[in-house]
This record gives structure tokens, sequence and C-alpha cells, in this order.
């Protein structure tokens, strides 16, 4: 495959080199504009930016392909083409980017078959999703993390901050994104109360700070002074709102100075589900903190270890609980 990158303008270009492009059939099943007109249905539905990108990123991929093999109308695409586009993205991306890159394709697809009321079979239905590895997710050990706290022991502001951080990352199990959006108003510090307004697909939804992480809130946000409602909860040393890299280095500096394997931040919501799960929270619940339309996601967070399925067998094994009646 070739290297070059194709952009949609240049698309354009080999369509006109072309020169077979009838007025009716240009005007609604072009590729570039299939993308085009499939990316404003997605903002009119009001789809989250990072939803955009993913759809945007992953469909330039597959256009680029198929120009390449020279398809360059809707009603040209088979599931050969389709089958050769996930080939090309195995050489370079793990098994869930190209899951995710076939779940954009799938939607696409069928998306534009309702949209242009095409005829025939979609070439999508002949192709058959890639499998991906059903592996447990590991969560960062809480001994890491009482190390990570440890580093932040004084009373500086940055020393509040970090701890505080760390520990809210723990107790509200927020995606990263979901956390940096946070603003003051969001938070009660009576209830524990956090509502997420920027939720994934766009969703909100409210999670919890305990006691000990609203403490070590409230004494971060006294530390700072004065402070709107509106302004981030979360801030950098200049006072602005903190990015997801400036979240990430927080993570990695003090699990640097703590002596332990940096952990990813997404690996705190992970603990936070499988720690939930251990202490007895049911699984609906958890899947309204964590923001999932669908528990079967939680699945893949809830992989439980070795000791977990013994410590159950150990609990409701049936020749054991029921020795007297055995005799």
């Amino acid at each position: 495959m070739m290297a070059k990158t194709l952009s949609i303008r240049s698309i354009e270009q080999q369509g006109e080199r072309h020169g077979s492009w009838g007025a009716s059939r240009a005007r609604v099943r072009r590729l570039d504009r299939c993308l085009s007109e499939f990316l404003d249905d997605c903002r009119a539905r009001n789809l989250s930016a990072n939803t955009m990108r993913i759809y945007r990123i992953n469909l330039e991929r597959l256009l680029q392909d198929l120009v390449r093999a020279g398809v360059l109308h809707l009603d040209e695409i088979s599931a050969r083409e389709v089958r050769g586009h996930v080939l090309h993205l195995q050489e370079s991306h793990n098994a869930g980017g190209v899951h995710q890159a076939y779940r954009t394709i799938k939607t696409f697809l069928r998306w534009c078959w309702v949209e242009y009321d095409l005829e025939g079979p979609n070439p999508i239905g002949k192709v058959r999703p890639p499998r991906v590895p059903r592996k447990a997710l590991d969560p960062v050990p809480m001994g890491d993390v009482g190390a990570m706290l440890a580093t932040c022991g004084g009373e500086t502001l940055l020393e509040d901050r970090d701890r505080s951080i760390l520990l809210a990352l723990l107790d509200t199990g927020c995606r990263a994104a979901e956390f940096v959006a946070v603003d003051v108003r969001d938070v009660n510090l009576e209830t524990g109360a956090v509502v997420v307004r920027c939720g994934k697909g766009g969703k909100s939804r409210t999670t919890f700070l305990g006691l000990t992480a609203r403490g070590e809130l409230l004494r971060y946000l006294r530390h700072r002074g004065r402070i709107g409602p509106e302004e981030p909860l979360w801030a950098s040393v200049q006072g602005r709102r903190l990015t997801y890299w400036g979240l990430r280095q927080i993570v990695r500096r003090r699990a640097k100075a703590a002596g332990v394997s940096v952990p990813s931040l997404h690996s705190f919501r992970r603990t936070f589900a499988l720690t939930c799960l251990r202490n007895g929270m049911d699984v609906y619940s958890l899947q309204k903190l964590m923001g999932h339309a669908d528990p079967s996601v939680l699945r893949r967070y809830l992989q439980q270890t070795d000791g977990d399925v013994r410590a159950a067998h150990e609990r409701a094994g049936p020749v054991d609980r029921s020795r007297s009646q055995l005799g």
C-alpha cells in the first residue's frame, strides 16, 4: 500500500480525471460527498467531538484505500475492498483499533444504504468483525496508589491538588476527558455528588466522592482561594483548566517519585469498577456510575482474578455448604 496521504480534495481530483460521474450519481454517491454528508448528520445529532474525530479519521483512511483500489463511488464498494482495508489496518494497528475502525465503517455503510435508499445487499453484511482477544484489563494496584499518595504528603497547593486528584480518579470512576471537564459548580461537597456533563456520547450522569476524597478536595479548594462556580475544578499552576496531558503528567510524576510502575489514567477507572464489585456493589448501580448504556461493556472491566473466583467458591461451593445433608 502507498504511504502517501490522500485528502478529500485529491479524491475529488481523481474522480474528475475519470470523467465518469453523472450529475445525479456525483451528487449522492461519490465517496467524498457521502462522507461529508454522513459527518453533517453526525453533527446534527450532536455527537461528541471525540466521536466525530474517530469517525473522520477512520473513514478518511477507508477512502484512501478505496481510491488506491480505484473505487470512487459508493455503489462500487464490495466486501473484498472492505476486507482489504481491514487487512491493511492490521499491519499497523492493534486488535482494538482495527475493531473500532470496523465498527465505524459498519455505521457509515448502514447509514448510506438508508440515507440514499440503495438497493441490493450492503457489503458490510458479508464482512465479519475482527476478533478482539478477551483479556482482563489491568487495574492500578491499591498499594501503588498509596505509594503515590505518600509523595504528596505536604501542604503546598500542588501537593493538595495532586493528592485530591489521585483520590478523585479512584473514587469517581470518571474517564480522563470527563474528569478534567468538571467545573467547581458540578461538585456538591455535602452529598459528594459529581455531575459529569461531558460524558461519552454527550450523555450526562452523576457519580460520587466519598468522605475522604471530599475532605481532600475541600483542602485543595481552600488552598486555591476565591474561585467562581464556573471555573475548572482541576487547574494548572497558572489557573487554567488542566488538560488530559497535564493530568497524565501528574500521574506519571507521582508514580516515578513513588518508584512504582506508571499507570494509565484509565487504569484508575478499572480499579474503581473492580473494587466496587469486590465490595458488594450491584452491577446495575456500577453501570450507572460508570456511564455505560450496555451492561455487557462492564465485562472487560470485571474480569475476576483466580482469587476472586476461589473465594466465591469457598462461600458457595455445594459440597462444603451441604456437609450436614451429605452425611
